[in-house]
């Protein structure tokens, strides 16, 4: 059956891929967007469709939609280091207050809520790789605090919501998902590296390129997703593709890619910025049979091919 589903930070990376997977599954989709990070730019081929609505809101204040609500995928938040360090009071606030004001919706329509979590939650881990169990390792008061506290704080009131108020929730922990529509400045390795590549500019590394990520190529992302709004699960899930490789690597593969000659230059490495990440994704193969199915070689040539026909 068609659903009415509602998406916070529709406009942005990965909220404009979930917009696109639900209409073109034949449902109607409402956007929700304050784009302070997000862009008209993509979701502007959707504008026009009957079947999608834009709603330019900050889902920090209350949040007011007529007619039943099916599905609620809430994504609204800065989402790299460059944005949430950029705006840390609207990161914090979207965080508490935007999963707030978004979980009484859900209540109010009997809606199904996702939150979308990340693997920062996890901090500069001392368990390798992690699993949900873990509970971290973050420092509550440095700058990369503001956006690992924030979606802290949005699992515990979700499930407060789920345990309280019976609302039907789920939790992705999204680790380093990267694709099509990602912002060239926002900070992220991948979009960073291939700009830098493409403008035959040097490759910046923070640090000495031996720090790790595992990085999951968006469809395989939303496949995820996907599954886990069908399932009665409640508890947290790792989303994320489990093979790792140093962003030294990271850096060498784009260059190769692109056919580059630009050089990799090193930069001192930011305060807090993690020395391994890597998803034990044990949950999400046995309760969703889910696996990312795109190999990162697959993944970045399809985000080169991307970047070179929408980059200036």
């Amino acid at each position: 059956m068609s659903k009415r589903i509602l998406i916070t930070g529709g406009a942005g990376f990965l909220g404009s891929h979930l917009c696109d997977r639900f209409i073109d599954g034949g449902h109607t989709v409402i956007c929700v967007d304050n784009l302070i990070t997000g862009s008209l730019d993509n979701i502007k081929h959707l504008r026009k469709r009957r079947a999608f609505t834009f709603v330019r809101h900050d889902v920090s204040n209350y949040i007011s939609i007529r007619g039943r609500i099916d599905y609620i995928l809430h994504f609204a938040s800065p989402a790299s280091p460059v944005d949430y360090l950029k705006f840390p009071i609207k990161t914090l606030k979207v965080g508490s207050l935007g999963t707030h004001n978004a979980l009484g919706l859900a209540k109010a329509k009997g809606a199904k809520f996702l939150l979308a979590s990340t693997s920062e939650i996890y901090g500069d881990p001392k368990v390798h790789p992690q699993k949900e169990s873990y509970w971290g390792n973050v420092n509550p008061i440095g700058p990369r605090g503001v956006y690992d506290e924030a979606k802290r704080f949005a699992e515990a009131i979700t499930m407060a919501y789920h345990r309280v108020h019976k609302v039907d929730s789920h939790i992705v922990r999204i680790f380093n998902t990267y694709g099509e529509r990602m912002r060239s400045n926002d900070g992220r390795a991948i979009p960073a590296f291939i700009s830098q590549a493409l403008g035959k500019q040097p490759i910046t590394i923070f640090g000495k390129g031996g720090q790790t990520r595992s990085f999951c190529y968006m469809d395989d992302l939303i496949n995820g997703i996907m599954l886990l709004m069908k399932k009665d699960v409640h508890m947290p899930v790792n989303i994320g593709n489990p093979k790792e490789y140093s962003i030294r690597e990271l850096a060498e593969t784009i260059i190769r890619l692109t056919g580059s000659r630009s050089r990799i230059v090193y930069r001192p490495l930011p305060v807090d910025d993690p020395k391994v990440r890597q998803p034990d994704i044990t949950l999400a193969t046995r309760v969703l049979g889910w696996k990312p199915r795109i190999p990162l070689k697959e993944g970045l040539q399809r985000t080169i091919e991307w970047f070179r026909n929408h980059e200036n």
